[in-house]
């Protein structure tokens, strides 16, 4: 696992770039891999059943649901900016401020055993969020600073693979749970809370408390930003806020929130699913299992297709691919329920090959090592006030007008956002080969 962390230590020896020889993955991105992997089993055996937990087991209303969507989307966002800047503040707390993350969230999984109203509900949910918002700037930092910057979209691929492989398994384990257990939430909400704390184990003992940035090999790094990534005080809060007067950065986390705005949450998206094709509310939890196959098989091709042709253009044709997903699910195709939701499952799925972990790799691009976790946090904290927002309004027009009204607006909304963010993401320049420069 650590071999390319020990090849990587000795500045003086060039990466090997013999035609055809791909360049290792840094353990680094492998081990934090490993953990996403497990924390999503725990975390994606929760937000398997939650849904139809809380509508059909609690009787709370789409609009009910939507406040606790909204949580789970938007309370990460106002700690997510301090996590970021915490981590690089003191010379790289990045695995200490993640630790916090990671233990915050795997303490409150068993809580949700005694979790039985909304308000209850809500609030063990914000603080599991919150866990999330600590970790996810930090992470994504290690794994930025662990990378050569023309191979980033290629290493957030790889951990974007791993941390679907969990996504991939939780509703698994979720779903052997519920068939096996006489009390199926409770006992899912137990198991949950177990494999979590495996993971927060796995990043103690195997994530590097150090990360050596790889930009330091790069002639055209500043010596002083490397200096500041490797020790001292670290930027100051009015610093990492002022990432923003940059162009890129600017316009890379003004599409980021635009796009977020008329993006519907998964857990709505399976809802509407399960309706509108009459899915069997025992078989709801495997919903999730679609997207992330397809998450898993797309994430690392896309990731290195987007080193090559440019992050900001697979992230817009990724919302495109979503865009599409949204038609299909609101055609008047009832004949093939089945293939219809396999088709919108792949669809998703494909949008977040083309999305996630290229947003990260492109918001890497746009800022220096010392200033890494505060540059995702800002782009990260943008998109998920958004959706947080999104979530409001959906559930709103959920109760209002219907699902599958809520869901036309939206489209259409989606498909007006695309071009403003084409527009906007025009006027960075970009060629197909830039991956430091041009990789907004």
């Amino acid at each position: 696992m650590y071999l390319a962390d020990s090849r990587s230590a000795a500045p003086a020896v060039a990466p090997d770039t013999r035609p055809g020889r791909r360049p290792a993955v840094p353990g680094t991105v492998l081990a934090l891999g490993a953990v996403s992997l497990i924390t999503d089993i725990s975390s994606e055996m929760v937000t398997a059943v939650l849904p139809l937990y809380v509508v059909a087991a609690l009787g709370l209303s789409p609009l009910g649901f939507g406040l606790l969507d909204g949580i789970n989307n938007g309370v990460g966002a106002l700690v997510r900016l301090a996590g970021g800047h915490l981590a690089d503040r003191g010379g790289q707390r990045h695995k200490v401020v993640a630790g916090l993350g990671y233990g915050l969230s795997a303490v409150c999984k068993p809580l949700f055993l005694f979790a039985h109203g909304l308000p209850v509900i809500s609030a063990v949910l914000a603080v599991d969020r919150t866990g999330k918002g600590l970790r996810t700037a930090p992470r994504d930092a290690m794994i930025s600073l662990a990378t050569r910057p023309e191979h980033r979209g290629r290493a957030f691929g790889v951990h974007r693979a791993m941390d679907t492989t969990g996504a991939l398994l939780g509703p698994l384990v979720a779903f052997a749970v519920l068939r096996a257990a006489v009390d199926g939430y409770d006992a899912v909400f137990a198991v949950s809370g177990c494999i979590a704390a495996l993971g927060v184990l796995v990043l103690v003992l195997f994530v590097p408390r150090r990360v050596t940035p790889k930009a330091a090999l790069d002639s055209t790094t500043a010596p002083e930003a490397v200096g500041a990534a490797r020790g001292g005080s670290g930027p100051t809060l009015r610093d990492s806020l002022a990432l923003l007067r940059r162009p890129g950065l600017r316009r890379l986390t003004l599409c980021a929130a635009l796009l977020g705005l008329t993006t519907v949450s998964d857990s709505f998206l399976y809802l509407l699913l399960q309706r509108e094709m009459q899915v069997p509310a025992h078989m709801f939890p495997l919903l999730p299992l679609g997207t992330a196959a397809v998450f898993l098989l797309l994430a690392i091709p896309l990731g290195t297709s987007a080193d090559r042709i440019g992050r900001g253009r697979l992230f817009l044709a990724g919302h495109g691919i979503l865009l599409l997903g949204y038609g299909l699910l609101l055609s008047p195709v009832r004949g093939a329920p089945v293939a219809v939701t396999v088709a919108v499952l792949v669809l998703h799925g494909a949008f977040y090959a083309a999305t996630d972990g290229v947003l990260a790799a492109a918001t890497a691009g746009a800022v220096p090592a010392e200033h890494q976790g505060a540059g995702q946090a800002l782009v990260g904290t943008g998109q998920a006030v958004a959706r947080f927002l999104c979530s409001l309004a959906f559930g709103a027009a959920w109760s209002l007008w219907g699902g599958r009204s809520a869901l036309a607006v939206t489209a259409v909304a989606l498909a007006v956002s695309a071009v403003v963010a084409w527009a906007v993401l025009r006027t960075t320049g970009e060629t197909p080969g830039e991956t430091t420069g041009g990789a907004v």
